[in-house]
């Protein structure tokens, strides 16, 4: 079994749309093992998203993780990674595949609804940023 972290963005979180995400996480296999709902600070966000500090778009990045709660999770299942990055769909959501999250739900490219993980490394680092072994319950 593989883990990967999701993260359900602001743009979801003020939408109130949080259990329809859910579903399609489950629907596609995925269990949900770890779960809460936070407020990132601007600290935590610039230290999460630190890879990108070097791009234009880091600043309105932090801005939008800041600007209301997101839910992070872990997430379980055989290729974990790869599965929840299908059913995510690409970034921009007028590219997206149809049946996927950021097709269904996201605003636009910079309000995408939905953060996964892209390898076992950043899995790795990511769910150990927000979550504490006695907090993952699969």
């Amino acid at each position: 079994m593989e883990r990967t972290l999701s993260i359900i963005k602001p743009d979801a979180t003020t939408r109130n749309i949080t259990g329809k995400v859910n579903s399609m996480i489950e629907d596609a296999g995925l269990r949900i093992i770890a779960q809460k709902r936070i407020r990132l600070t601007p600290l935590q966000a610039e230290e999460f998203y630190a890879e990108h500090k070097d791009k234009a778009f880091f600043t309105s990045l932090v801005d939008f993780m800041t600007s209301a709660p997101v839910v992070v999770q872990v997430l379980e299942a055989d290729d974990a990674i790869a599965l929840y990055r299908k059913i995510m769909g690409t970034t921009n959501p007028a590219v997206a595949e149809e049946g996927t999250i950021r097709k269904t739900f996201a605003l636009s490219i910079d309000k995408n609804t939905v953060h996964g993980s892209d390898s076992p490394e950043s899995a790795k680092r990511e769910i150990d940023f927000f979550f504490s072994g006695t907090e993952i319950v699969g």
